[in-house]
């Protein structure tokens, strides 16, 4: 982490597709598993408690609840974490053919659901995801699957397993990145956190990269780092990382400027 001074940012706000986006991490995921032998099936992952195969059960069961009774339990959960491991947990004995068909076949209705939710009036109501607020119908699918995808594939899969790290492309990565800004503003707005009191700015560089201000209601401004009193700068592919808490925001590559102590109170409290 490092200090530097700061100048109003300008970035022009590029639409995203988050139906193509899914297509592609899907096809990402499956390439993926089909290298896999029985052995990294039931491997460790880098996701405390879970195997490789609870990761890819987990992402299995969150496309197929999409379409029974339990995504009613999932999207109006109070704590969507332990309604994910309860998830798991249920599919604890099963095969890893098992799980992987169950991925591969509801995944890819998950894909086809994301599209009917781009247009209106699908595309603007706003549909709520437990505890963490309502999003536009038309992220709310293929925003949602896009960015868990990401996390599992690149961190706690195949780094797990010592392999290569998938790569990504640009409109994946504003997928994941819009998610992940959406979220952080309706954290803000649920739970605000305390000394979060003048608006904040980021500055992301890579795939995907852009600007938002963050202000102290929630609402997220893209494009634009006009009125910040601090901007954060550093790359889009890393924001993942630490803005999952997979790693700390101080031991990577971020450049902090203007306010560092406002600056610190938000990102210490980012846990998206």
């Amino acid at each position: 982490m490092t200090l530097t001074a700061t100048a109003p940012v300008a970035r022009t706000a590029t639409p995203i597709d988050p139906t193509e986006a899914l297509r592609r991490e899907r096809a990402e995921m499956l390439s993926f598993l089909g290298g896999l032998d029985a052995a990294d099936w039931k491997a460790p992952s880098a996701a405390e408690g879970w195997r490789v195969q609870d990761v890819v059960a987990h992402l299995g069961a969150s496309v197929h609840a999409l379409f029974t009774p339990t995504s009613f339990k999932l999207l109006n959960s109070a704590k969507i974490e332990r309604t994910n491991d309860e998830l798991v947990d249920r599919r604890r004995g099963w095969s890893y053919w098992r799980v992987a068909a169950e991925y591969e076949t509801w995944s890819a209705r998950a894909a086809w659901l994301s599209g009917l939710t781009q247009h209106r009036p699908l595309a603007n109501v706003p549909m709520r995801l437990a505890e963490h607020g309502k999003y536009p119908g038309r992220l709310l699918v293929g925003g949602a699957l896009t960015f868990d995808h990401h996390i599992h594939l690149r961190h706690d899969l195949a780094p797990a397993l010592g392999r290569p790290v998938p790569g990504t492309d640009d409109l994946r990565m504003r997928v994941v990145l819009t998610w992940m800004f959406a979220t952080l503003g309706n954290e803000q707005g649920l739970r605000p956190v305390a000394g979060f009191d003048r608006p904040i700015a980021f500055v992301l560089e890579g795939p995907g990269g852009g600007a938002w201000r963050v202000d102290p209601d929630g609402t997220v401004t893209e494009g634009t780092t006009a009125g910040a009193v601090a901007t954060v700068e550093g790359a889009a592919l890393d924001f993942p990382v630490w803005g999952t808490r997979r790693e700390h925001w101080r031991d990577g590559d971020v450049v902090v400027g203007g306010d560092l102590e406002r600056a610190a109170v938000v990102l210490d409290a980012i846990n998206l």
